[in-house]
């Protein structure tokens, strides 16, 4: 096998640290088997002493794969391991652990549930609100931060470090750790004890790290500890594919390692074998506008090949007819549905998209899982009410939205398995104000019988003022009420289409039960166009990529504020052209639930840099 000149002085680098700044398609598992073998074959390292680190298990076990046909052997004494697995073996070690000590991920969920529940807090979505806590968690602990300094920002400070004790005290009573303990656990076993410190880097005295950009603060320390004094650290990466940093990943860690080891060998490995000469120069373009990277600059070894294809349409539906068009002109030039990728920016960007390829029988499969619109609490509340002005009067659909907006009604009075209108103002004749909310109720419903799904879920949200009971509810768990009127937009404009609340209705379980067929099947799947999430593209390539709804506050999310965010965003962008290995479309639409769009900041700048280039 032929290699670059750069390729080659990485492979044959033998002691102290090295950083090697492997952009997208430039062959860096290739560079860390082969020095692996090299080191082995050419420098007589004992494969005990050698330690290959990953952030997936799938990783480690395609890197071992490689490396074992490679050595044409079928077992091998190298370790190739996540940080979790590394980490667990040495506490394995220490504290006697077994598999049953680690905590499931269903267990944690349930653990915080009951902790969450015996403290009363109002929480409308408590899987959204427990899956945030849960990354919190991990941040308090990733990142090593004192919990008296910590600030969540998914409820008050006192109820997230109750919430955080409580889980530990929980933890520690059952004799459990989760994942992040582990990394905590091993890093104050290492600094407490120096003599098993000396065994384990006794043990590893030759460490390769994939995917280094990804790695944050207490994995890097570790890692210093255990490569410490020869440091033979030898870490492979591109600062600019750092896309975790909301997992606590830090790509100034990448950035400042050659600062923090002195003598260390830079290698840039900057021929892209993947994409073409047009999309590897687009990318360039794209990424350069980031300051805080090491400047490089990626070149091509294929053919320019065809145009990118940029264009903005008017709205979603047309996109989605364009890019259905085009999916089966690919198909019918011989690719196949694998061949092509849809990337967007959350999971739930592609809903409308996902509903045409339904409609059209196109195969398809989704990285990640999306959550149906409809299954949503605010969802819930909207059917809700339209269930009741249909004549509904069950109990369960009237406490979803009895104070939604507040009118005052208390649960003891509703303790019937059907709702009596009637027997409410009766119940409350003493105080006017309560009996005018339920009249006043009584003839919104009317009301809303009579509409249309879109005219309903419009006069839900501003004539019986759901929203203002949205603006509220956001003040209390202090997020924007922007993203919970994400919920409603996307259910408004999935009704357009539909004249009756039967119509409706029957859609609403019909893509119900096709998403969850969808998600059973999608493992069975291998001819199927990919949906995935630009996050979630990371470390594939196809063909043919689309990148959809690139626009102000899509791509870059309009969460994005400080010039850190911004470039994350870019940083994900990048990733997301440099999966097309032939054909790149970006597209951009000019109006979303009635709203104008501006064309991302990201499409601009190229455009703009093309044009200067020319």
């Amino acid at each position: 096998m032929s290699f670059t000149k750069a390729q080659s002085r990485a492979i044959t680098h033998k002691d102290g640290p090295m950083i090697v700044l492997a952009g997208p398609g430039s062959g860096k598992t290739t560079v860390i088997t082969e020095r692996t073998k090299y080191l082995i074959q050419n420098y007589g390292i004992n494969p005990m002493e050698i330690l290959v680190i990953t952030f997936t298990k799938a990783a480690a076990q395609e890197m071992r794969q490689r490396f074992l046909r490679l050595m044409e052997q079928e077992q091998t004494q190298v370790t190739f391991g996540t940080f979790h697995a590394i980490f667990f073996g040495i506490l394995k070690h220490a504290y006697h652990f077994t598999g049953d000590n680690i905590l499931r991920e269903d267990l944690k969920h349930q653990y915080l549930k009951d902790i969450t529940e015996r403290m009363n807090l109002d929480i409308e979505d408590e899987a959204e609100f427990i899956g945030n806590i849960i990354s919190e968690i991990s941040l308090v602990k990733n990142d090593q931060i004192p919990l008296e300094h910590y600030y969540s920002t998914t409820c008050s400070e006192n109820a997230f470090r109750d919430i955080f004790q409580k889980y530990q005290q929980r933890l520690e009573k059952e004799n459990r750790l989760d994942f992040d303990d582990m990394l905590v656990y091993t890093y104050q076993l290492l600094k407490e004890r120096p003599d098993i410190l000396l065994g384990w880097q006794n043990r590893y005295r030759y460490i390769l790290v994939d995917e280094f950009q990804d790695i944050n603060k207490i994995q890097y320390e570790i890692v210093k500890m255990l490569a410490a004094p020869e440091n033979n650290i030898f870490i492979v990466g591109d600062d600019d594919q750092s896309i975790y940093r909301f997992r606590g990943a830090k790509p100034e860690i990448m950035l400042n390692f050659p600062k923090e080891f002195k003598d260390t060998k830079t290698i840039l490995l900057d021929q892209n074998f993947r994409c073409t000469g047009n999309i590897v120069k687009a990318a360039e373009l794209v990424i350069r506008h980031n300051q805080m990277r090491f400047q490089k600059n990626m070149k091509e070894v294929k053919e320019s090949g065809d145009k990118i294809e940029l264009h903005t349409f008017a709205n979603q539906p047309q996109e989605c007819a364009h890019i259905i068009k085009k999916v089966q002109e690919y198909i019918k030039a011989d690719y196949q549905y694998s061949d092509i990728a849809i990337l967007f920016r959350t999971n739930t960007d592609a809903r409308l998209l996902v509903e045409k390829f339904m409609e059209y029988n196109i195969p398809f499969k989704m990285r990640d899982s999306m959550p149906n619109i409809y299954d949503h609490w605010i969802a819930k509340n909207v059917i809700s009410y339209i269930h009741l002005a249909l004549g509904s009067r069950e109990r369960r659909e009237f406490l979803q939205v009895m104070n939604r907006p507040n009118r005052y009604i208390g649960r003891e009075c509703v303790d019937e398995a059907q709702v009596s209108l009637e027997n409410l103002k009766k119940y409350y004749e003493d105080k006017h104000w309560v009996v005018e909310r339920i009249e006043q109720l009584e003839y919104q419903l009317n009301i809303l019988k009579r509409m249309t799904p879109y005219a309903a879920i419009n006069f839900i949200r501003h004539g019986i003022g759901y929203e203002a009971y949205l603006n509220e509810y956001a003040d209390f768990r202090k997020i924007k009420a922007e993203d919970l009127y994400e919920v409603l937009n996307e259910m408004q404009e999935g009704a357009k289409d539909f004249k009756t609340f039967e119509a409706w209705f029957a859609h609403i379980e019909e893509y119900t039960k096709a998403l969850n067929d969808q998600a059973k099947e999608k493992n069975k799947i291998s001819n199927a166009v990919t949906f995935t999430t630009l996050h979630s593209s990371k470390g594939l390539e196809f063909a043919n990529v689309f990148i959809i709804d690139i626009n102000e506050g899509i791509i870059p999310h309009r969460k994005a504020i400080l010039d850190a965010d911004m470039q994350e965003e870019r940083r994900m962008f990048y990733v997301g052209m440099t999966r097309a290995k032939e054909h790149l479309h970006m597209y951009s639409i000019r109006e979303r639930y009635g709203k104008n769009l501006q064309p991302s900041v990201f499409l601009e700048n190229l455009k703009q840099d093309v044009k200067t280039a020319g």
